[in-house]
């Protein structure tokens, strides 16, 4: 198996640094995928065991041949990450030192045709993350109202043209139901002008990240996800955000902001310790990859990077 190159690694290294002390520190892995970030950690800190979670049952069977030279350091977890909460729990923790989250498809999940991800080249309209699921692409273009799929389209995709897309697959649909990603890449690029079709990629680039995002929940997830990893996190420790989507980073943003923000009135002279913030921010805005990095990984090119540290009680 080739090893993937994990996305600013060496500044999620250094961010979750400080959280490695005392007796044996925990972090999760909210987004194991190919464990590259696990492996990591585990080889930097001796003391540090990992706590890998993940939907995707393929990523799990990859992680655990990479991360098995590591015994009971790390344990792995076919779940959600919305379901952080219950899985410390259920290892009898009672609080961790970092989560990290590092969020969108995976190289691995893009790189196998049939999953139904990538648009280089024919194949079915699945996109599921966790192929236990019911609801594939597919399902999402022959069942949803055109409304649906216009807001569908314009949220997850800030898709311009997402009007004449549905006008489309419906009158597609109406015809045979789409089973393959062909058919779409067609209606795609006769909807969009020429002259946008030129820019900024492929045409269909938009679509298929829609269509993903809705199929997995990603949004819906990652927004009950964050608060449970807010709550599990023990004081000194952090959480680590790399988001590739702008409404991934606003939720990203919204809920550090809340959390590092006083709520005392701003005239108050003295702030009772109930109404000042339990966090404070690591990072200052949004951080972005290196040019270097983003010529030796290109998936790096639309990260932001955030972090919060658990203040002392």
């Amino acid at each position: 198996m080739n090893a993937h190159v994990p996305v600013l690694l060496d500044r999620v290294l250094e961010l979750l640094a400080p959280t490695v002390t005392g007796g044996a520190p925990v972090i999760v892995d909210a987004t194991l995928g190919l464990g590259g970030h696990t492996e990591a950690l585990l080889e930097r800190f001796d003391d540090l065991r990992v706590v890998g979670i993940d939907r995707d049952p393929a990523a799990i069977e990859r992680s655990r041949g990479r991360l098995e030279r590591f015994g009971d350091r790390v344990t792995i977890v076919h779940a959600v990450y919305d379901q952080i909460a219950q899985v410390v729990a259920d290892l009898g923790l009672s609080a961790v030192n970092g989560v990290l989250f590092d969020l969108g498809v995976s190289s691995m999940q893009l790189d196998v045709a049939e999953r139904g991800f990538a648009y280089s080249q024919d194949a079915p309209l699945d996109m599921r993350m966790n192929s236990e699921d019911t609801l594939t692409a597919a399902d999402v273009l022959n069942t949803y109202t055109a409304p649906e799929l216009v807001r569908v389209l314009r949220e997850y995709g800030d898709e311009k043209f997402a009007s004449r897309i549905v006008e489309g697959v419906v009158s597609r649909r109406e015809r045979e139901p789409f089973t393959t990603n062909q058919a779409l890449l067609e209606i795609v690029d006769a909807a969009i002008p020429a002259p946008a079709r030129r820019r900024g990629g492929n045409p269909a680039k938009r679509t298929f990240q829609a269509l993903r995002i809705e199929v997995n929940d990603e949004l819906g997830a990652y927004r009950r996800a964050l608060p449970d990893a807010l709550d599990v996190i023990a004081p000194g420790g952090r959480i680590v955000v790399m988001a590739y989507h702008s409404l991934e980073d606003r939720i990203t943003k919204r809920a550090f902001a809340a959390v590092t923000t006083s709520s005392a009135p701003r005239d108050l002279p003295v702030v009772p310790v109930e109404l000042q913030p339990h966090f404070r921010l690591v990072t200052r805005g949004a951080e972005v990859a290196t040019d270097e990095e983003i010529d030796q990984n290109r998936r790096a090119k639309p990260v932001r990077l955030r972090a919060v540290e658990r203040l002392a009680s």
